[in-house]
C-alpha cells in the first residue's frame, strides 16, 4: 500500500481538503496522511465545505509534519508554497515530490457568502487535482 503525504502550513484547510479527497479517490489503496508545518487546528468551513460533496473530515486533526518522519512516504504533496520552501528532509528518498499551490480561502475577508464561495472555490480545484492525481498514482477511482 502506497504512503501519501499531503503537507501545508497549518493542516487547517488546504491539505485536510486533500486528504479527505484523496483518501476517497483511493478506493483504500493507500494510507493518507496529511500535516502541516505548524498546527492550527482543523478548519470549520473546510469540514462543511467537503460536507456539501460527501466527504467527511470531522474527525480529522490537525498534525504536525514531526510526527510523520519514520513513515516511508511514496509520495509528499505540497499545497501551498510556504510548506514547499520549508518541507522538512524525510528519511523517504524515492518519495515523489510534488506541488500545487491552491488559494487559501481561509485568508479571505468579506461577507459569509464570499467566504464560503472562496471555499468552494478552492475545494473545486483541490477535487480537480486529488482526482488526477489518484487516477494517475493510486487508482482504482470510486464509481
Amino acid at each position: 500500500m502506497k504512503n501519501v503525504l499531503v503537507l501545508c502550513t497549518g493542516n487547517s484547510c488546504r491539505s485536510q481538503m486533500a486528504h479527505g479527497f484523496l483518501n476517497y479517490y483511493s478506493g483504500g489503496t493507500a494510507n493518507i496522511y496529511s500535516a502541516g508545518i505548524e498546527t492550527h487546528g482543523v478548519n470549520p468551513r473546510a469540514v462543511s465545505t467537503l460536507a456539501e460533496v460527501g466527504i467527511d473530515i470531522a474527525n480529522h486533526t490537525s498534525n504536525l509534519v514531526d510526527e510523520y518522519k519514520s513513515i516511508n512516504f511514496d509520495f509528499i504533496i505540497t499545497v501551498c508554497d510556504h510548506a514547499q520552501e520549508h518541507c522538512p528532509v524525510f528519511h523517504s528518498k524515492n518519495a515523489v515530490r510534488l506541488h500545487q499551490n491552491f488559494e487559501d480561502p481561509s485568508k479571505i475577508s468579506g461577507s459569509e457568502e464570499a467566504i464560503l464561495a472562496a471555499f468552494r472555490k478552492t475545494r473545486q480545484a483541490i477535487d480537480d487535482f486529488c482526482k488526477a492525481f489518484a487516477k494517475e498514482h493510486l487508482n482504482p477511482l470510486p464509481g
